[in-house]
């Protein structure tokens, strides 16, 4: 099907006096083309075309990122002019610079944050535990001799009673 479309597109050029001219390419081999505004045979005004051949004919090799930004906006027409060779080398080196600054911002917050989060941990707690488990009073305090209340609250002592006979 692509070679049919590439013969009828040969064909079709001379008969639509529409003619191409070579812009510029990439580093990666992309050859754009514009196309000014015209009037075709029936007298119809045609707008002016924008046109990117692409290195690898096939779309499945296409990735993105193929076509460098310069050359895509201006396929869009968000700009007027096609990029300069010395334009897109100044874009890359700028990009380039970025992504270092980028990267030792990264790391500089990277050491700061590990700082500040030793500064900001509080030291591990110390606990003594008292008494079992299975004790009654385990995790409260220990009972005393005086019983102790507090409004609502009341806990008995530890007292206990005399023997009987020493009671006299």
């Amino acid at each position: 099907m692509g070679w049919f479309q590439d013969l009828f597109r040969v064909l079709w050029r001379p008969l639509s006096k529409e003619v191409k001219e070579l812009v510029g390419t990439d580093r990666f081999g992309n050859k754009y083309y514009y196309i000014p505004e015209y009037r075709n045979w029936r007298g119809q005004i045609i707008r002016e075309k924008r046109i990117v051949e692409a290195a690898n004919r096939r779309e499945i090799d296409y990735e993105v990122g193929d076509i460098p930004a310069e050359w895509e906006a201006w396929i869009r027409k968000t700009r007027k002019t096609p990029p300069t060779s010395k334009e897109i080398l100044k874009n890359v080196k700028y990009r380039e610079e970025i992504k270092m600054k980028s990267k030792d911002i990264y790391e500089e917050e990277k050491l700061l944050g590990e700082e500040s989060n030793k500064e900001l941990l509080a030291p591990p707690v110390q606990t003594q535990i008292k008494g079992h488990a299975s004790a009654r009073y385990f995790g409260k305090e220990e009972p005393s001799v005086a019983p102790t209340s507090t409004g609502k609250t009341f806990q008995p002592g530890s007292w206990m009673p005399q023997d009987s006979k020493s009671h006299n």
